[in-house]
């Protein structure tokens, strides 16, 4: 009796070995598992970047580390002030981050080195107040209309940004979604880095 149960613990045993995965399988089906996981999060939810250039100093510098929020655009619009990655309009394998301006509807005018906002709620015009402005010089004169789903946006550090007043309105198409995390340097780790509601001065009209 004793001999067919150490059989049977012995067959039991054997078979155990017989069934363990190969090294290889698991590492391919960990693979597996963890690209459908980072994948729908990579193309839907967030995904990183790095800032490359000055056209956004002081607010961000070169070498800088972001985590962009896909999901947030998905549920609402972009706002004025936003910190936004989008496709160059002109090439789209190419990625650029500057401030939101204008947005859907709005008149942005642009008289040296003041920005005026006209809209419903601002229909005389708001004059923006920018502290996060590195230099604007005083040498662009302009005024845009956007029409549905078309946005202005400019870099911070304005004598150094390829943004709307060059290339023109941007489509909602091309946004990627919001700048939400600064992950490096860690000394200036934060969560919605660049954050800044728009805001100004009214232009009051003499009657």
């Amino acid at each position: 009796m004793n001999d067919d149960i150490q059989d049977l613990s012995n067959d039991t045993r054997s078979s155990e070995v017989r069934k363990q995965p190969h090294p290889l399988f698991e590492i391919i089906q960990f693979a597996l598992i963890a690209l459908i996981i980072v994948l729908p999060v990579r193309w839907f939810i967030a995904q990183p970047f790095i800032v490359s250039g000055a056209s956004m100093e002081d607010t961000f510098h070169s070498g800088e580390y972001l985590i962009v929020d896909q999901l947030t655009y998905h549920l609402e619009e972009p706002e004025a002030g936003d910190v936004i990655v989008f496709r160059y309009p002109r090439n789209p394998s190419t990625f650029f981050i500057k401030r939101i301006i204008g947005t859907p509807g709005d008149t942005v005018i642009i008289e040296g080195d003041t920005v005026t906002v006209q809209n419903d709620e601002h229909p005389d015009g708001l004059v923006l107040d920018e502290p996060y402005i590195a230099d604007m010089a005083p040498n662009t004169f302009l005024t845009e209309t956007l029409g549905a789903r078309e946005y202005f946006v400019m870099g911070d550090n304005r004598d150094k940004s390829s943004d709307s007043r060059v290339w023109g309105v941007l489509q909602r198409e091309n946004i990627i979604g919001r700048a939400y995390l600064r992950l490096f340097p860690f000394n200036e780790m934060g969560v919605m880095p660049g954050d800044y509601e728009l805001s100004g001065s009214d232009i009051t009209r003499s009657q």
